[in-house]
């Protein structure tokens, strides 16, 4: 069964769910998830307001989680990288799992036509 807390943002907007896939595989920084988002199909271009507004509601919704990244990688300030949280990961898993529900209904319901 699905925790209370993980259905209350369930469905979740399309590119939280993006958001969240890409740190599934691992953390990122912002530019590096901006630009997987933009080589998925679908995902169109998330712009830079748009991509750290929704982190930073992200991260007051505890789906995510913020560190700072190595700092020998370039002489400016040290990055921030996005991890996802144990909640994330449930949100995530939970949108899947509802996400492959609605397609097989869609599947049921189009061949039955």
């Amino acid at each position: 069964m699905i925790e209370r807390d993980v259905l209350a943002v369930l469905p979740l907007r399309p590119r939280v769910f993006g958001i969240l896939l890409a740190l599934a595989e691992g953390p990122r920084h912002g530019y590096g998830i901006m630009r997987e988002l933009s080589e998925e199909a679908g995902q169109g271009l998330l712009g830079p307001g748009t991509l750290y507004r929704t982190l930073k509601e992200m991260q007051e919704a505890g789906l995510i989680t913020v560190t700072s990244g190595p700092t020998d990688q370039s002489d400016g300030p040290p990055r921030r990288y996005y991890t996802l949280s144990g909640f994330g990961k449930r949100v995530a898993a939970a949108e899947a799992g509802r996400m492959r529900a609605l397609v097989s209904r869609a599947g049921r319901v189009l061949e039955s036509h």
